[in-house]
């Protein structure tokens, strides 16, 4: 089909082991964020700001920053908001490896959660 764009022919590459394990790192983090704004509504604006600058400034996509400000309009439903963020999909992947998630969990809860995975 010739050429295809590097950044498409990067994306089509299977997984090396510290990918995996880099994204299942982001994955229970991502649980514990999630626990903790559902507990916390505090955090709330914090987010939507972060998403709202980053997209502004592009460094976040459209569809990165619809799948976050509409996400944040679920977390008065925990479960759903939990399975959304916690989707085993490539694109939800790829959007939590660049989260707006920031600055939810101190670094100790942060540490506490990486100490309890294994590989």
């Amino acid at each position: 089909m010739g050429y295809q764009p590097t950044r498409n022919r990067v994306r089509n590459r299977p997984k090396t082991a510290q990918q995996d394990n880099i994204d299942k790192q982001i994955l229970f983090l991502h649980q514990a964020m999630g626990e903790k704004l559902i507990a916390n509504h505090d955090y709330l604006t914090q987010v939507a700001e972060t998403i709202q600058a980053r997209y502004e400034c592009g460094q976040m996509r459209q569809g990165a920053y619809l799948f976050w400000s509409s996400l944040l309009e679920y977390v008065e439903q925990p479960v759903l908001f939990m399975a959304t963020l916690l989707e085993d999909s490539p694109q939800i992947t790829q959007y939590r490896r660049q989260t707006p998630l920031v600055g939810i969990l101190t670094e100790e809860e942060r540490q506490k959660v990486l100490d309890q995975l294994t590989f």
